[in-house]
């Protein structure tokens, strides 16, 4: 695995690093080094080699650096010289950068291939609003998207119950992961809301559609076999009980990543991230007697959690509130 070394004056790094695992998950072989107000560029040098010395591939090494020309860039380029065949550094390090790089591991065995990869991720990762200050994207040439219109049903890639829905683990790694064209939210309560429609779009990934549809709609799309042939929908739920109604209307979905569910009065929590009713565990069931397989993770790189037995630790605690 290429090894990623996250470069800045002052704790930024250690931050930006700290961010990047909350959505991406926890990494290895990646460190962070910092410049603090009493070192010097020997204090950074030898941190770096450290850092590499660490790595279980010290031939594939990528630095993330906040300057150009800044100390912790100057550090890494004296180290660099001796291994521009295979390591490559990037200046102008952002969260959309580190996020790209954590994805681009997991396909791609060279720092430089990577470094070229994350350049796009970096530069639109950056965004204004109001939009009208944006400069104007280079026009396109018109014509529709070759899967535009085209004979099939959709691919179901991912279908997640978060009650934050799209948000920052779904936007990147998630997406990332699965490389979904559309991202769904089928609610009726968001699908009435027009503020959290407008927020749901403008939080979508560059390149991939967002949707807030009722569940009725999505029903009605999952049963067209003639418009969305070659698209990949990743569909997201606020609660068990809208996929079970999606399920039983005909949405042929056959596993359900769980991945966040808020914790209200009446609910009970058998672990960090998800809390439960006693809805909640009916409409599990029901769909785990439907043939639904639950796949119980934040985001891609953590272990999955056995459902049952949190269903089960749920419905002891709700049995002792009565």
């Amino acid at each position: 695995m290429v090894g990623i070394i996250i470069a800045s004056h002052g704790d930024f790094a250690n931050g930006v690093l700290q961010s990047g695992e909350m959505i991406f998950g926890k990494q290895e072989n990646v460190k962070a080094v910092t410049l603090m107000p009493s070192e010097g560029p020997d204090n950074v040098k030898a941190k770096m080699k450290e850092a590499v010395a660490s790595f279980d591939n010290q031939d594939e090494v990528l630095f993330l650096v906040d300057l150009w020309g800044g100390t912790p860039f100057n550090q890494a380029n004296s180290l660099f010289e001796e291994h521009k065949d295979k390591w490559a550094i990037v200046s102008g390090m952002n969260l959309p950068m580190l996020i790209e790089a954590f994805a681009a591991r997991a396909t791609m065995n060279k720092a430089q291939d990577i470094a070229a990869h994350i350049l796009g991720a970096a530069k639109e990762g950056v965004k204004v609003r109001p939009e009208a200050l944006q400069p104007a994207a280079p026009s396109k040439p018109a014509g529709k998207p070759l899967t535009a219109g085209a004979p099939g049903k959709f691919e179901y890639v991912l279908a997640r119950i978060d009650s934050r829905l799209l948000h920052g683990q779904v936007a990147t790694s998630w997406t990332k992961t699965t490389r979904p064209t559309r991202i769904i939210v089928v609610s009726d309560a968001v699908a009435k809301d027009e503020l959290r429609k407008k927020l749901i779009q403008q939080a979508a990934p560059p390149g991939v559609k967002a949707h807030v549809v009722p569940i009725r709609k999505m029903i009605e799309l999952a049963k067209d076999d003639q418009h969305f042939g070659g698209q990949r929908a990743l569909l997201l739920f606020e609660n068990p009980q809208d996929v079970l109604r999606a399920v039983e209307g005909g949405v042929p979905l056959k596993t359900i990543n769980v991945g966040s569910m808020a914790h209200s009065p009446g609910k009970v929590q058998p672990n960090k991230v998800l809390a439960f009713s006693q809805n909640d565990i009916d409409a599990f069931k029901k769909m785990k007697e439907l043939g639904l397989k639950f796949d119980v993770r934040k985001v891609p790189g953590d272990a999955k959690g056995d459902m049952d037995e949190i269903l089960k630790r749920a419905q002891e605690e709700l049995n002792k509130q009565k």
